[in-house]
């Protein structure tokens, strides 16, 4: 599957019993040649589907089969169905999925309901607006640290109210660092003489072209944000019920109750047991054991929106001493563990119920 051609191979029963009548045909990516190559499995009296998730081209193609009635479609992690190294082509890969599909050796992926899916188009898409954001304010940190301004140093917030008014002054050409300092506010007022310090240094006015474009940018990116926000909270409104019940877990918030909503969806039969949705998230080691010896193992790679989730949503009251922490960080060597490249995901307690 790519992006302007797929392979397709159907493999059906012969003249004779146990043969099996091949074929191998090549399509465009157009909608009118995905309607004419479903039109032709259909017409082969084809019952399952099998394809590669290839980045996001098998989105149309599986849309397109989805229309069609009486198809069981299977979307398979291509690391799962790699062929015999050396006998690389389009059409032994298509006859490659065939016969395994065939034999039942084919593990379907997860593909959420519409509605989910839409949701997790938007979380996505937030999330990596706000790594841009980030991206953006570290060039901006940049440009400051090259004129000589230590302002990150002294403030935590180098872009908040007072940061911000500091550098909006500096880019209408105040270079006097008592007078900048002065534009501090609330408790950053008690650091003025470190500020008058942090803010004297080599500042001109290319950088200051460069902090206004840094800036500008930084307010498009908090705008787009913020309309994903309430996109996002109008998209989320039937699951409500979930979101809040998530929401009782200590340290998940709003926007991680959200992601968590959008990558695993509110159906929990699709995954058997915990152990499932943890594997399939990729938040445990590996198995490798041969010969009653357990090897290396390792760690699957699972769903990497759903893996940043809670270690990045703990709020600054549930933090835990340095010994505590580097406990989690470096979990026992127990034989479930041993092997494990990466540790598994922090576990976060089940709040303690009421004595009866």
């Amino acid at each position: 599957m790519h992006k302007k051609q797929i392979t397709v191979a159907v493999r059906i029963p012969g003249e004779q019993a146990g043969q099996r009548r091949q074929q191998v045909r090549k399509y465009p990516t157009f909608y009118s040649a995905l309607r004419e190559m479903t039109g032709w499995l259909i017409a082969e009296q084809v019952t399952h589907v099998a394809m590669e998730a290839t980045g996001v081209y098998w989105r149309p193609v599986f849309h397109a089969l989805a229309e069609a009635d009486g198809l069981e479609l299977l979307l398979c992690n291509a690391h799962h169905v790699k062929n015999v190294p050396g006998r690389k082509t389009d059409a032994s890969d298509a006859v490659w999925l065939a016969e395994l599909c065939e034999v039942g050796l084919l593990r379907g992926s997860f593909i959420p309901p519409a509605d989910i899916a839409a949701i997790r188009e938007l979380t996505r898409y937030r999330k990596k607006l706000i790594e841009e954001r980030t991206r953006e304010t570290q060039r901006l940190h940049k440009v400051l640290e090259d004129g000589g301004i230590k302002l990150d140093s002294v403030a935590s917030d180098a872009t908040g109210v007072s940061g911000r008014a500091m550098i909006e002054a500096l880019i209408a050409g105040e270079r006097d660092p008592a007078v900048l300092a002065d534009l501090a506010r609330g408790v950053l007022r008690k650091k003025i003489p470190d500020l008058t310090l942090a803010l004297a240094g080599r500042f001109a006015d290319h950088h200051g072209l460069l902090c206004r474009l840094h800036l500008t940018h930084i307010d498009h990116l908090n705008d787009m944000i913020s309309k994903l926000n309430a996109r996002i909270d109008e998209a989320i409104t039937p699951f409500a019920a979930q979101r809040d019940r998530l929401k009782t877990i200590p340290g998940v918030g709003d926007l991680a109750a959200q992601t968590i909503i959008s990558e695993i969806g509110v159906d929990m039969t699709r995954f058997p047991t915990p152990a499932h949705l943890a594997s399939w998230a990729g938040l445990c080691p590996g198995n490798h054991e041969s010969a009653g010896k357990r090897r290396k193992g390792t760690t699957r790679h699972g769903n990497p929106h759903l893996a940043t989730v809670p270690p990045r949503t703990l709020p600054p009251a549930l933090s835990l001493p340095a010994r505590a922490r580097h406990r989690l960080r470096r979990p026992r060597a127990t034989p479930e563990r041993m092997g494990a490249n990466t540790p598994p995901a922090r576990t976060i307690p089940a709040p303690e119920q009421p004595p009866t």
